[in-house]
């Protein structure tokens, strides 16, 4: 099911653009371990490259831990205002609620959607990793290049094509034919870099004519592939199972550490994190409070489930965010609050001024209550002036043409004068 979703949403627009582009960034890893160091090891490129991914994402993330710092001062104004506005539903008081909103919002110098803006930028680098960790052949040339030979291989058997395909519907490959061309090489270098044992015994005994060349690919990918004892291209619940039989204690060690490793990372990372002040009844505390402990063992479920290489990747960045987080945490304790209300107000200031409004006008815009408004004009006319107008505007009554507006206005305005006349002679 993974297979499936990472390779639909790492054809979507942008993400296949930024996972291009991390791809070239793991090839170029991997060729400077090769080249320099000598070291051709996939696990230690991953290590390497989560590493490189997460420090550049550092100042994202520092942004999003000073929203998570702040919030916690704004929450409970924030949830002051909501509760003040709970059971009104009509226009106005919604408009009002936002009003006050943007007041705290205002004051503390920051936007409403300043949290998520952080995290929308992370979300598409992080959806193109898993596709680069999933399909290292497809990126990175020196392991497609220990494929080819045995690629070059299948595809010179007859009727390769209904082989493959049989075999990579199955598991652990899981790729549809309907979703895959398995008459290009690249598509079978995909399928061979998630074959187990088990899959590469079921491959010669369809094809026995390529015996050699798999077992000299398959001793080159064990060497690539091969971190601390553990086959990343392997799940730890296939090593785990072929442990048990014969009983190995080594085995199992291997096999649970990725993903018990990932797990408790995780779950040390997000204690780390400042948690927002929130009411212990609110639903989104709740949610939370939930999350802290679903994830890790969502991410333990996935380091049994997939393979390893994708649980090592999924651990380090844990723990990468872990030693991030401490160091934010440190680096966020050296700055008071009110230094950091004070810079965000200088940032939103300098944002304004260049939209052409000054930080004064639309602070006095902020503060102003819309309910308080009026429409008024204030009159700059001298009397000599209005006493002009006055006169313009009778002689003008006077010399109406009749049957005009103005001429009716008179004998509405002489009626009204000889009845007063009249009242006047009654007294």
């Amino acid at each position: 099911m993974y297979g499936v979703l990472a390779a639909g949403y790492g054809d979507w627009p942008i993400i296949h653009q930024i996972a291009w582009l991390l791809g070239k960034l793991m090839n170029g890893i991997y060729n400077i371990m090769d080249s320099v160091f000598g070291v051709q090891n996939i696990g230690v490129c991953i290590i390497i490259f989560t590493i490189i991914i997460y420090t550049l994402m550092i100042p994202l993330t520092v942004k999003q831990q000073k929203w998570s710092k702040m919030s916690a001062v704004m929450n409970p104004e924030i949830q002051k205002i909501q509760k003040k506005y709970a059971n009104k539903k009509d226009q106005a008081s919604m408009l009002k609620q936002q009003e006050e909103l943007q007041i705290v919002y205002e004051k503390y110098g920051v936007s409403p959607t300043g949290g998520c803006l952080p995290m929308l930028i992370q979300m598409p680098i992080l959806f193109a990793l898993y596709p680069v960790i999933q399909n290292i052949p497809k990126y990175v040339d020196g392991v497609k290049a220990a494929y080819m030979p045995v690629v070059d291989q299948i595809m010179q058997v007859d009727g390769f094509q209904k082989i493959m395909e049989t075999i990579g519907a199955a598991k652990p490959v899981l790729m549809s034919a309907t979703a895959y061309d398995y008459s290009k090489a690249d598509t079978l270098v995909q399928v061979l870099y998630k074959f187990q044992d088990s899959t590469w015994n079921t491959l010669v005994d369809k094809m026995p004519s390529i015996e050699t060349v798999v077992d000299a690919t398959t001793k080159t990918m064990g060497h690539l592939n091969n971190f601390l004892g553990i086959n990343i291209g392997e799940t730890p619940m296939t090593m785990l199972t072929n442990s048990l039989h014969p009983f190995s204690i080594v085995g199992i060690i291997l096999a649970v550490i990725i993903p018990i490793m990932a797990g408790l990372a995780q779950f040390i990372s997000v204690k780390l994190q400042p948690q927002p002040a929130m009411d212990e009844n609110n639903q989104m505390a709740a949610s939370m409070k939930t999350m802290t402990y679903t994830m890790p063992l969502f991410s333990v479920f996935l380091g049994f489930t997939l393979p390893a290489g994708l649980g090592l990747y999924w651990a380090v960045s844990a723990v990468v965010r872990c030693v991030q987080q401490v160091a934010i945490n440190k680096y966020l304790q050296t700055k008071s609050l009110d230094d950091m209300i004070k810079e965000n107000q200088e940032k939103a200031a300098k944002k304004r001024e260049k939209k052409g409004t000054s930080a004064k006008e639309l602070n006095k815009m902020a503060t102003t209550s819309t309910k308080n408004v009026e429409h008024k004009k204030t009159s700059t006319m001298s009397e000599k002036e209005r006493q002009e107008k006055l006169e313009k505007a009778a002689s003008y009554n006077k010399n109406a043409k009749a049957g005009s507006l103005a001429s009716k206005a008179n004998m509405v305005s002489r009626f009204n004068g000889n009845n007063s006349g009249d009242n006047k002679n009654e007294k």
